[in-house]
Order: C-alpha cells, then structure tokens, then sequence
C-alpha cells in the first residue's frame, strides 16, 4: 500500500515521460500498480471537468489510502483442524476452573497454550492464536464509572512497598497512602513495616493534618482491616479498626476481593507517589531524611488540591487517639525487657520487675507506677538491642572492671572511644561523670567527658574574658583622652 506521497511521485515520474520499467527500478513499485496509479490520475482528470460531479470529492477519493477487501479472505493457518485444537484446550481449562474453584491460580496463559497448539504439529502464528483465544472465551473489558464525590464524603486507605538506600545498604519500606478525591489531595508517610500500630497511626496523623474526619474509609481486604472471611461474602471485621472508626466518627466500607478499582484513586496513588517522590531520588543518610523529603514533596503534589476548602466541611476535630499497644513486660536479670523479638534496657533497679510498656510505630516507652523511666528508639528485625549506659551507673560504680566490655559501652561507639583513649585506667573517674550528667544528652556527654574538648572550651572562655578586658579600657579612652570618673 502506497502513501500518497510515493503515488504522487510515480504520477510525477510518468509526466516527464519515464516508463513503468524505469519507474519500477527507481521506486520498487510494481508495473502493474504503475500502470494502475496512471490510468487512475487520467481518469480523475476527465471526472473532474465534469460539471456534475464535485471535484473535491473526486480527489479525496484519489488521494486516499488503496483499500483493499479482505472479506472473503479464507485463513491459510487457522484451520478447522487447529480450531478443534484450540476448543479442546479452553475446554480443559474451564475444568480445572470448575474443580480447583474461580480463585486459582494454575490457569494457562496465552502463551502457553500457543505452545501446546504448536507440539500438536500446527504451523500457526502467537497472535492468531491469542485472537482466537479472545473471540472463543468472549473477553468483554469492564467499563469505568467515573464518579464524582462532595466534600467529606469519603478518603481512601492503601499501602504500597518502596525500596530505598540507606547509608549506602538497601532497605524495604512501607507507604501508607490516603487520599480524598472530592479534593484531589494526596497524604502519605513512611514507616518500617505494615504492622496493627502503624496502620492506626497513619489515620491518626492524617486526621490531625486535615483537623476532623470524613463520613466514610474505603479499605481493601487486608489483615488490618479484616480478620477473617466468613463464608464466601462475609468478612470479620478488625476490631481495633472498628475502635478507630467509632472514635472518628466514620463509616467502614471494605471493596470486594480483588476489586482495587473500588478505590482507583488511592490505587493509582500509591504507584503515582513511589514514582514521583522516589523515581529521581532514592538515597539517604537516615530514615528521617527520607521521611523529610517525602513530606516536602507532597507541598508540592498537593500545591493544587483544595484540601483547604474540604478542611470547613469535614466532621468536627477530635482529641488524638492513643495508637499505642500497651503491654505488661517482665524486666529480666541484665535490665532488659523483650519486645517483638528485640532487647531494651530500663533502670536496674527494675530487674525482675514488671513495667507497662506503650509500643508506638517509631517509640517504645516504658513506665513503672504510671511513672515513665526509659524511651527508646523502635528497633526493626529481630534479636537487636537498644541499650541506655545510664541504666547501670549504679552497678558499675560498684564493678568498675565491668565497664570496659559491657554491651552498654560498646553500644555507644563515641563514648567507648573516648573511655578508650582517656579513661582506660580511670574507670570511676568516667562512671562518676555519666552520673554527674545523667540528663546530658549523648552529644553533650562525648563534649563533656573530652578533655581536649574542655581544654578548648576553657581556653575560649579565656579569650572572651581577654577580649571583653580588652574593649573594656578601649572604653576609657576617647579620642585619645583618658577619662577620669
């Protein structure tokens, strides 16, 4: 089939005289559709000085692209033999359909099938196949209905995974996604694992963002929203979620399984977000760092929203509700309590104790007697430990040998440095100063107990003092006149 352009140019060629042989060298085309093209222009030519004929319509007609009529094509390939072949196949899949139930997942993919056309001895194309598959199974795609929301009626919940570097090593994260659509706005944040704690969280910081609640949460089918499935329609509902709900004041609706087009906005959402945050930038220093910068480009993503406007319509602020696990721990002989699978230390004088412990998605915070004592850091994994060396000062005092080789030093890689290096044979020395500054923070502790440190700060406390003796006689004379009180 020829373009317009190459038809033009073989008119153009036969004009100047050249034949159909020349023609034919030159453009590749065929006598015969030479000759054709040619008798077609003169034609043309004839039709349109015709007063009873419109001269635009006889062009269009030639410049159009040649149209030929496969109708009553008979396929070479696809023969009634590799027809029967190919119903035979669908046939045996929707048997095993009926015997392993709609939900499997052993179904033979297009591909596969062509294979198994192929081992039959049929010469026959993959997609004359996959078009045969379509017609016989009579695939119809669904439609999309577009919908169209008010103000608070409804946010949508998801999570997505997204790899990042941090420090150099590669770590799996977490990303709860919501969304409002009446608004177009968009929220997310960053979190180590996809745990009960976490999942409330995020709607805690959410609903403190937007300052109130909306009428509806769509969710999908997962662990946190539904504990168990009762029959083939009937879901258990979590009960932690249904607190929160009730708490906020908003109605619970789970999609059906497999179904995330029930909630297309957040669905889209979550691939949207990995790919714009974290596509071009994807290496931090910290956690925190990506957890900044996440933040800083939903200002931007959401710069159009009109969050501010669906903000005066939402359902009335409520008082931050407590995410935290609570649990009863027992403190064992080293001072440690054991929280999913990793050690925290709590002052020794708890040892064989048990303390209440307030499990938050970043905190774990321990208090005996309604009386915080420690806090710390939420480990991720297993079997790590996140240790105070001011937990022990009191018994260390007592062993000062002990302290060159505790966990707790070691645990504090600048403090074991500088006990290293200046206090190896003066054990009590640094013990007394860590229970001098028991409220110093780890920062203030290495500047503290560094004797070169306190000698440079000494030696600017000096030359301020030299500099402010100095300015002050520059005050007794003025103009070069001294004055006398």
């Amino acid at each position: 089939m020829k373009s317009v352009l190459e038809k033009y140019e073989i008119i153009r060629m036969k004009k100047r005289g050249m034949s159909n042989s020349e023609i034919h060298r030159i453009t590749g085309c065929s006598r015969g559709t030479i000759r054709n093209y040619w008798n077609e222009y003169l034609q043309i030519q004839e039709k349109i000085v015709d007063v009873n004929r419109n001269p635009h319509e006889v062009l269009e007609a030639f410049i159009s692209a040649s149209k030929y009529d496969a109708s009553s094509r008979e396929p070479r390939k696809y023969t009634p033999e590799v027809d029967a072949a190919l119903k035979r196949i669908l046939a045996d899949e929707e048997l095993k359909t009926q015997r392993l139930g709609s939900r499997h997942k052993q179904a033979l993919t297009n591909e596969q099938i062509y294979h198994l056309i192929v081992k039959q001895g049929f010469d026959v194309g993959r997609t004359t196949i996959c078009n045969h598959i379509k017609i016989l199974r009579d695939i119809k795609k669904e439609a999309y209905i577009k919908q169209n929301y008010e103000y608070c009626d409804r946010f949508e919940y998801d999570f997505g995974e997204v790899s990042l570097y941090i420090q150099g090593k590669k770590t799996k994260y977490y990303i709860a996604v919501i969304t409002a659509p009446a608004s177009g706005f968009r929220w997310a944040h960053l979190y180590t694992n996809m745990k009960m704690e976490v999942f409330l969280d995020s709607h805690v910081r959410f609903f403190e963002m937007v300052g109130g609640s909306f009428k509806e949460g769509v969710y999908d089918n997962c662990k946190c929203v539904v504990s168990k499935f009762i029959g083939h329609n009937e879901k258990e509902l979590n009960k932690e979620l249904i607190k929160l709900a009730l708490y906020y004041d908003y109605d619970i609706n789970v999609t059906n399984c497999f179904s995330g087009n029930e909630k297309g906005t957040v669905e889209s959402a979550v691939k949207w977000i990995r790919n714009k945050v974290f596509a071009v930038k994807y290496q931090f220093g910290s956690f925190s760092e990506a957890c900044e910068y996440l933040e800083n480009e939903l200002m931007e993503i959401n710069k159009n929203s009109s969050i501010e406007e669906e903000k005066k319509h939402l359902k009335p602020y409520r008082p931050k509700y407590e995410v935290a696990q609570i649990s009863n721990n027992y403190v064992n002989k080293y001072s440690f309590i054991t929280v999913d699978g990793n050690f925290y230390s709590v002052p020794e004088d708890l040892c064989e104790k048990h303390v209440d412990v307030k499990l938050y998605p970043n905190e774990v915070i321990v208090s005996y007697k309604n009386k915080e004592v420690s806090r710390h850091e939420r480990l991720s994994g297993k079997g790590k430990t996140c240790i105070d060396i001011r937990h022990y000062l009191h018994t260390l005092k007592k062993k000062p040998g002990a302290l060159r080789n505790s966990l707790a030093l070691k645990s504090v890689p600048e403090l074991k440095n500088l006990f290293d290096i200046y206090y190896k044979d003066k054990p009590k020395t640094f013990i007394e100063l860590l229970r001098e500054n028991m409220d110093k923070d780890t920062d203030e502790l290495v500047r503290l107990l560094n004797p070169s440190k306190q000698n440079a700060d000494k030696q600017a406390k000096i030359d301020k003092k030299t500099d402010e003796q100095i300015e002050l006689i520059g005050q007794l004379f003025v103009g070069g006149k001294h004055l006398v009180n």
